[in-house]
């Protein structure tokens, strides 16, 4: 303990004492009412001894996982606000907390380059600010008061936290109770309480944009009814908001609104706890207007002349009005289901290929899903693409991605690297410790890529990892708490692997709490926009040298396909890519069934030689130029208007040469087109 804190002790004990006379006094005229109410409440209700210095108390990673399931709709509404505010005040050493109503962070935003250090200061995901047993602190007191504040610095109650300054604001449901927290804190401050003045406005209005939106969420089936002082602002940034059933009663409201509705009816404040007195009242007994008037209020008005006055008080507001949202209709017979919204990063990875359009769909449902994902697919697919855009697209965005290729590091070293060690802890360990990558992971995901290849011996000890939520690092006595995503990847069959003994069940069923098959590149119907995609537009390709792409059967998937187009753009010397710019050995590389003269046959495929003389219609021994052809058709699941777009040539002179190749396409549109 050292003399600020011992200081701080003798100055709290004094408070509550009641024997520090004049010193005491003195000492005490710094805190302001709230404060000195907050530690008596810290004596008197919650039994604190301010001798006894508490640790941070960081909630186990089940534990807080209920909790993030009870606000996770909450949660999601408020991220774009935690994520605006952090962008604000990172860089002067904040951190940005979201906790729920009993003061527990279920949501966090901070410098990883710090997480030991904000982890014991209890800066952190998990950590737990209630009053009752963390003492004076801005969570824990914003939660008892109900109030925006600054805790800073020694008006803590517990020593433990002196060093710290903390600014939270409450955010209230529609129904008037505390939902949430809002909180930045920094591990160190200037010492003056005047120099959180920034911070306390700053949370403050961040939290009121938190609550308002989270309101028009849940109020979206709803009249909403939209209140300010100022014409200006009643259609960007009202004041009030209430929310109306169809007989006119108010079933919601934000905090404002509240208040200012208390003040006019003449109602005694409520706490942030008591239950709302507005709830159930008649809108039109508080304004001069019937519910059926409402439509007056649209904004297709101008809004100075949309004007509402409070019956009691005379008061003016001017006001807006939103309609109800039509609640969905329950799908019926063969209706098509509601489209699945694809987050960004995952829209990225394909060019419309229904097959894994269909991954991404179910992966959107899985990003921020409490299971492990295991993807499957050959080598080359783009597993590590996939899990990365899984992480780039959940609410871990901003936490590490931890890439482990289990196939890659020798035996004899993978324990230490995913499981970290300490100093001595075997022969060549070396004099430092070192953290591991599972470790390095906290707080965000960890890719197991080739777990297939992953040791017998290890896979036992990363079956803890999942299970416990915790690390034990090589030589140590205790473990250390670890918050993971972990997405897996193989190419392997694991089941099989399973059955032979190489791989153990119960770690098989935790990894794949859901199964991401990716398809190889030979089924995809997108190569176009692949390749286009890979050229980035720096380059343009000849229609020869695109059906010599389209036709190749691509063992080697998109990590083959991204080495040739690199190597075609270094050749080409040009701005176009040519097939005499493809690898030699490009076509060597194909199927057994690929003809030797592939390159004749696809310049045979430019509209240079389109109209050339005709083959051979014995499908029995099909002519090159007619397997090209039908590949390509293939490839673009029998899309003949892409085909053309592809070759450079008109729709029906596509059409010819299958025509003349005795070529038929299952699409019985294409078959009646054809006929025109």
């Amino acid at each position: 303990m050292d003399s600020q804190q011992r200081q701080h002790i003798d100055t709290v004990l004094d408070f509550t004492s009641r024997l520090g006379g004049t010193r005491a006094a003195t000492a005490l005229s710094q805190y302001d009412p709230v404060i000195r109410a907050s530690w008596q409440r810290c004596i008197d209700a919650h039994g604190l001894d301010p001798t006894r210095m508490q640790e941070a108390r960081i909630l186990p990673w089940g534990e807080l996982r209920e909790h993030q399931e009870r606000v996770e709709e909450f949660t999601q509404i408020a991220r774009h606000g935690l994520s605006d505010l952090y962008r604000q005040v990172a860089g002067i050493g904040y951190v940005v907390l979201l906790t729920d109503g009993g003061g527990v962070t279920v949501d966090y935003l901070g410098d990883q380059q710090a997480a030991a250090q904000l982890r014991r200061a209890g800066l952190y995901l998990g950590s737990d600010w209630e009053e009752s047993h963390a003492g004076t602190c801005a969570v824990g007191t914003a939660l008892s008061t109900g109030s925006a504040l600054t805790v800073h610095q020694t008006d803590h109650f517990d020593a433990t936290h002196i060093p710290l300054t903390c600014t939270a604001a409450p955010i209230y449901d529609s129904g008037g109770q505390l939902n949430a927290i809002l909180d930045i804190s920094a591990l160190v401050s200037p010492a003056p309480k005047a120099s959180q003045q920034l911070a306390l406005q700053l949370v403050k209005v961040y939290a009121y944009h938190i609550e308002n939106a989270h309101f028009m969420r849940v109020h979206r089936h709803d009249w909403i009814v939209r209140l300010a002082g100022a014409p200006a602002f009643v259609d960007v940034n009202p004041d009030f908001l209430l929310a109306l059933d169809t007989a006119g009663h108010i079933i919601g409201h934000n905090r404002r609104a509240q208040q200012m509705l208390e003040h006019e009816l003449d109602l005694p404040p409520a706490g942030p706890r008591d239950a709302s007195q507005v709830l159930g009242r008649s809108f039109q007994t508080i304004f001069d207007t019937r519910v059926e008037q409402l439509g007056h209020y649209l904004i297709a008005l101008p809004a100075e002349r949309r004007v509402l006055t409070l019956t009691r008080s005379g008061r003016a507001l001017f006001a807006g009005a939103m309609p109800p949202v039509p609640r969905p209709k329950p799908s019926q017979g063969n209706s098509a289901p509601e489209p699945i919204l694809i987050p960004a990063p995952l829209a990225a990875l394909s060019g419309g290929d229904p097959v894994l359009t269909h991954q991404l769909q179910r992966a959107a449902r899985l990003v921020d899903a409490p299971i492990n994902l295991l993807i499957h697919g050959e080598t080359g697919t783009g597993k590590e693409y996939f899990a990365k855009a899984l992480h780039a697209a959940s609410a871990r965005h901003r936490r590490p991605f931890v890439a482990v290729n289990c196939a890659a590091i020798p035996e004899t070293l993978i324990e230490s690297e995913l499981f970290g060690h300490l100093p001595g802890s075997f022969s060549g360990a070396g004099l430092k410790p070192k953290r591991g990558l599972i470790q390095e992971a906290d707080g965000g995901t960890l890719f197991l890529d080739e777990i297939g290849d992953m040791p017998l011996g290890l896979q036992t000890r990363l079956l803890r990892v999942l299970a416990e939520h915790e690390v034990l690092a090589i030589g140590a006595a205790h473990p250390v708490p670890v918050d993971l995503h972990v997405i897996s990847a193989t190419h392997h069959a694991l089941m099989e692997a399973v059955r032979e003994g190489r791989f153990r069940e119960d770690l098989y069923y935790r990894l794949n709490g859901a199964l991401i098959t990716l398809p190889p590149l030979r089924q995809r119907t997108d190569l176009d926009w692949l390749i286009d995609k890979f050229l980035g537009g720096r380059v343009q390709i000849e229609p020869a040298a695109r059906a010599l792409l389209v036709a190749h059967s691509w063992p080697g998937n998109l990590r083959e396909l991204a080495n040739v187009l690199e190597y075609a753009r270094a050749v080409c010397g040009h701005d176009v890519i040519e097939r005499s710019d493809l690898p030699d050995d490009f076509c060597d590389t194909d199927a057994p069934h690929r003809s030797d003269d592939t390159a004749d046959l696809a310049r045979a495929m430019t509209p240079q030689r389109a109209e050339s003389s005709p083959h051979s219609n014995d499908l029995d021994h099909p002519q090159p130029d007619a397997m090209l052809l039908m590949q390509t058709l293939r490839a673009a699941g029998w899309n003949v208007s892409a085909v053309a777009r592809r070759l450079g040539v008109s729709r029906m002179t596509v059409y010819r040469r299958m025509e003349r190749l005795g070529i038929r396409s299952p699409n019985r549109k294409d078959t009646a087109e054809r006929k025109r």
